[in-house]
């Protein structure tokens, strides 16, 4: 038996939303100010996460607390019975020190909103309070996921996951944004399927046998050894990898142990990150790391310990959900306003959600180039139009309001 619908229609909904996003920008912008002004890093987010709470709290909307450690997790109800739609915001922040001059900017040393979690968190409080004034227009429950330690290994979504925020009841489908800064503001941007890469953190250590400078031929050179293996390690991707299928290999750290000019280190260590599109040929590839780097170094005379630290997986983004989202955002902004993305090799703990349930996870647009708002994520100076609270808090409760509404149909 379907539920009986209120007799608002679709278009009159869609601008009730409208008209109290763009109410409630102020407030949002607000949330996001004071969520930037201090951050915390990941698993350290208790400061934020008793500021969820205690404007849940005032709203009188019921929550949880503690999940991964500071999670906050919202439940609110419509005026009827129905399924469940979960929306997701991360909410630590990265060991960053940003720019001087803005008067909302960090006021915790080396530590800042370089990500846009702050916009996240903002878009997802702005959403709950349109949701509460129109909750006589859809049945069912919207459950607010403000999930902590997103940058870090394993991430908080697969805590959480294991903690159960996804049943009792299972939600029918995830919703999350993030920030996009070379997407101008007014904008929002989807692509179905695969979307973003795994990523996994690699820390080799290359042991050899030291010695001086100008006598070589008494060591096993652990830094030539080194130069050898990373550039076979390249082969990995260029001679192995299917060439449709893209993946990345890059090391990002070399040091060895004590040194001077003259001095050859009894070792060497060596961290990067390998990223894939496909948990296959991920498999695969972590394998043949470990035969190559054995191998190699062992040929050379040295010996290697290889370590893999495995992390998020691919974020696929289901076909039909996000194909309807997308049409969802046409509805609520004009096509012109919604863009189609390409493959990102960047990766998202947001993907543990999409291994495990339908899910969508679209980019929110908040760069400015006339404003000079253009600085990358992970950079001291990145910043956000703010005007993308109004689309990122009124389009995440319409997305919550439509699911539900197919779903009661």
């Amino acid at each position: 038996m379907s539920i009986q619908q209120p007799t608002l229609n679709h278009a009159d909904l869609a601008d009730r939303v409208r008209s109290l996003a763009s109410a409630g920008l102020e407030e949002v912008i607000g949330f996001r100010r004071h969520m930037h002004m201090y951050p915390e890093l990941s698993f350290q987010e208790e400061k934020t996460g008793q500021f969820i709470a205690s404007l849940l709290t005032r709203w009188g909307i019921p929550h949880t607390t503690g999940w991964g450690g500071h999670g906050v997790v919202a439940t609110l109800s419509g005026s009827g019975p129905g399924p469940t739609v979960a929306l997701r915001a991360d909410i630590d922040a990265l060991p960053i020190h940003e720019v001087d001059g803005r008067d909302y900017g960090s006021r915790v040393a080396g530590v800042m909103h370089a990500c846009g979690h702050d916009v996240h968190m903002a878009s997802l409080l702005g959403a709950l309070r349109i949701l509460m004034a129109t909750r006589d227009s859809w049945q069912g429950t919207v459950r607010a996921i403000f999930q902590p330690a997103e940058e870090s290994h394993p991430g908080g979504a697969s805590l959480l996951i294991q903690e159960g925020v996804l049943e009792d009841p299972r939600p029918v489908s995830i919703f999350g944004q993030h920030v996009l800064p070379t997407l101008a503001v007014g904008k929002v941007g989807f692509r179905e399927g695969v979307f973003m890469a795994s990523a996994d953190e690699l820390y080799l250590t290359i042991e050899g046998r030291g010695g001086h400078g100008a006598m070589p031929h008494l060591t096993r050179d652990p830094i030539a050894i080194t130069a050898t293996l990373i550039s076979a390690l390249q082969q990995l991707v260029s001679r192995h990898a299917n060439p449709i299928s893209p993946s990345v290999l890059t090391f990002g750290r070399i040091w060895s142990d004590g040194g001077a000019t003259n001095i050859i280190p009894d070792r060497v260590h060596v961290e990067g990150t390998f990223r894939a599109l496909d948990e296959t040929w991920r498999a695969e590839a972590h394998q043949m790391l470990t035969d190559m780097c054995q191998g190699i170094v062992g040929s050379m005379g040295g010996r290697c310990d290889l370590e893999i630290r495995k992390g998020y997986p691919v974020l696929v983004n289901d076909p039909d959900t996000t194909r309807k989202a997308r049409g969802w955002a046409c509805d609520y902004l004009g096509e012109d306003r919604v863009e189609d993305l390409e493959i990102r090799m960047g990766a998202e703990d947001f993907a543990w959600y999409s291994q495990v349930m339908p899910a969508c996870f679209f980019r929110l647009g908040t760069g400015n180039a006339e404003k000079g708002i253009t600085s990358g994520l992970h950079t001291p100076a990145f910043d956000v139009d703010e005007q993308s609270l109004e689309i990122g808090s009124g389009l995440m409760a319409w997305m919550a309001i439509r699911q539900l509404m197919e779903e009661n149909a």
